[in-house]
């Protein structure tokens, strides 16, 4: 009779260990979903930071008048009265190559 208790609970276990260590809701699923949450954790905190920074530069525009005239000059161009606008252009390529090969190469 013992002997049977004991054949029993010997298949019992390799039963539990087999499904344990098997594809399907196993030790190498837990290890991939635990790869899958760091990752993603990792790219929350990336967002979050992300988000704190565009809150910050909300604020910045609402109750910050230098911040908005600062952005209005960088992205649009727009300059004050009495100011003078200058640009400068840096000469194209083809200006900056030597004459004479540009002309000769056209022969």
């Amino acid at each position: 009779m013992l002997r049977w208790v004991a054949l029993v609970l010997l298949l019992l276990l390799i039963g539990l260990q087999f499904k344990l260590w098997s594809n399907h809701g196993g030790m190498s699923e837990v290890t991939s979903l635990r790869a899958a949450v760091k990752k993603q954790s990792d790219e929350n905190d990336k967002l979050a930071q992300r988000n704190q920074a565009l809150a910050a530069d909300v604020s910045d525009l609402k109750h910050g008048e230098q911040a908005v005239e600062a952005r209005a000059r960088a992205e649009l161009g727009l300059i004050k009265p009495g100011e003078t606008f200058y640009q400068v252009v840096p000469k194209s390529a083809a200006s900056t190559a030597d004459p004479a090969t540009s002309a000769s190469s056209g022969n």
